[in-house]
């Protein structure tokens, strides 16, 4: 088995980075945390920037800024491209 998420759960983490691209802020708690696994998980891909507001987002999603939200979102989109 692996770790690998379905087609449906990638279609619907994108469409969420698409939205958090364009209203950050209206994020719930509940997703800003499944953005931060979600680039957390990305051990290879995401830098080390990436990672340390993933894991802020994961412990502290309501102290995350906008711009943050926006960084971890484009780390998801850009995925889009990169597979």
């Amino acid at each position: 088995m692996t770790d690998k998420p379905t087609a449906a759960a990638r279609e619907h983490m994108h469409k969420l980075a698409d939205r958090g691209l364009k209203e950050p802020k209206l994020l719930t708690k509940e997703e800003v945390i499944s953005l931060g696994q979600h680039v957390a998980k990305e051990h290879g891909r995401a830098t080390e920037a990436e990672h340390e507001i993933a894991r802020k987002a994961q412990h502290n999603p309501e102290g995350i800024t906008a711009e943050e939200i926006k960084t971890l979102c484009s780390h998801v989109t850009g995925e889009r491209t990169a597979r």
